[in-house]
């Protein structure tokens, strides 16, 4: 195992704990709003203290790109290496105790992304990748599903939780019904990353959501293509990591999901 993902796997785990403690006393948690439907926590900002904290002892050059935190100061100074974190993705899953959240941390060298954790804490799933070495879940190989048609295929989403009305939540009205209309069935589960984990695993067979995060995509990214899948815009372009507008599945499902959604492509 490269050892950068063995340091990733570690930081992972040590903002998991974090979380994991405060999931026992949820009702105790500070909850702040950032905007409409837009929660951070505590926890939140004390997971990504600790992952970061091991990064930075392992890498004190390396810059960081965190959720909470946002960008080190020395994020644009020709640095090679960037850590993303998203220390609790499905923030509002978990101050409801549903059990749909994890960590996420990638790498991104030279401007491509080389190592990939996300961590499910609730089930103990750690899915990882290493550019060129394939994608695991729990140190098994996993596989992007055989599905070769969208009408048999399970597809992943996410809404926009900021907007709830006028033409952002309009656009997603109908892309809801074009999917709906091909599809075999359509889930909203809470987490991007997670999600992009799933379709790795052949547990989902295609994704899209718009208006996302380097730190919600990055990891997933890497555990997609590693795992066989395909992964870009709206369009089927590879320009989608910080357009934040993402479309991925198995080839040839995600070929038809091109088809289908490159209308609601973002001008």
């Amino acid at each position: 195992m490269h050892p950068m993902l063995n340091t990733a796997i570690k930081a992972a785990r040590r903002g998991a704990a974090v979380i994991s403690r405060a999931s026992f006393d949820l009702d105790l948690l500070k909850v702040t709003k950032k905007q409409h439907n837009d929660f951070v926590t505590e926890v939140d900002q004390a997971a990504e203290a600790a992952i970061i904290d091991v990064l930075k002892n392992a890498y004190p050059d390396h810059a960081i790109l965190a959720e909470e935190s946002g960008a080190s100061a020395n994020l644009h100074d020709d640095n090679e290496n960037v850590w993303i974190i998203d220390p609790l993705d499905g923030t509002t899953n978990f101050i409801h105790g549903f059990p749909q959240y994890c960590v996420s941390i990638a790498l991104q060298h030279r401007g491509q992304i080389t190592q990939a954790v996300v961590y499910d804490p609730t089930r103990n799933d750690l899915f990882t990748a290493t550019k060129g070495s394939g994608a695991y879940l729990n140190d098994k190989r996993i596989r992007v599903g055989k599905r070769d048609k969208i009408a048999d295929a399970l597809i992943g989403t996410g809404f926009p939780f900021r907007e709830t009305e006028g033409p952002v939540m309009d656009e997603y009205i109908k892309m809801f019904r074009v999917m709906t209309q091909n599809c075999a069935g359509l889930r909203r589960p809470g987490s991007a990353a997670l999600d992009l984990a799933y379709l790795a695993a052949g547990r989902l067979d295609g994704f899209f959501e718009k208006g996302l995060k380097p730190w919600d995509i990055a990891a997933g990214s890497l555990l997609i293509s590693e795992s066989g899948g395909i992964i870009g815009d709206f369009t089927g372009e590879s320009d989608y990591l910080y357009k934040g507008d993402v479309l991925a599945g198995s080839p040839k499902v995600f070929a038809q999901m091109v088809s289908l959604l490159s209308p609601y492509a973002t001008k």
